[in-house]
């Protein structure tokens, strides 16, 4: 297993999991309800700023492999997936949403599996779609983990909650059609292989 500086990033965004959930279970005498949602919105910040370095740093200093090709979505998904089923608790995000987008993730990820099997894997490549949609999630999340309003200048606030809710409605919507896209790419491999007339 190679080992290197943009793999010890991933490594650690996966370690930066638990402690996004793991705040919200503090008791109130340790840390405030308003602390709490600071404390997870800004580990999932951190947590995302290590996926955009992670393959940054990679492509700059040469240092791609297939180990980490492998294990920088795995991340990504782990991180995305504990954070929603985070603010489904908390009951700021409806299940459904969060079923839409996990669903999407597993149903693209055993899609690009299989067809990297059959040796067509750049038909299902990751496109601007899919970064877009990628994108809005990894900005909606914070700000619903946040969920309050985020001063930005003196006198000038965000609502944290009516943009993050926005932005993850956007999101999964993206989602579906992303998934669309994928699967219209992977159809004529599925028609073929599948024996579908």
């Amino acid at each position: 297993m190679p080992f290197n500086f943009p793999i010890f990033l991933t490594w650690l965004r996966i370690v930066l999991i638990p402690l996004v959930v793991g705040v919200f279970y503090l008791p109130d005498m340790m840390m405030s309800p308003a602390h709490r949602n600071l404390a997870a919105a800004t580990v999932f910040i951190l947590a995302a700023l290590t996926d955009w370095f992670d393959g940054y740093l990679a492509r700059k200093w040469n240092q791609t492999s297939a180990f980490g090709a492998f294990l920088d979505p795995v991340a990504d998904k782990l991180m995305v997936t504990a954070a929603l089923l985070v603010l489904v608790q908390l009951a700021r995000l409806d299940s459904a949403i969060a079923l839409v987008i996990v669903g999407r993730e597993i149903a693209i990820s055993a899609l690009r599996e299989w067809m990297a099997q059959i040796g067509a894997s750049k038909s299902v490549a990751v496109n601007s779609l899919g970064k877009f949609k990628t994108t809005c999630q990894m900005i909606a999340i914070p700000m619903l983990l946040f969920y309050g309003p985020l001063p930005l200048a003196p006198g000038f606030a965000i609502d944290t909650r009516v943009w993050g809710m926005w932005l993850v409605l956007l999101a999964a919507f993206l989602t579906i059609w992303s998934m669309l896209y994928y699967m219209k790419l992977a159809w004529p491999q599925i028609r073929e292989r599948g024996g579908i007339v």
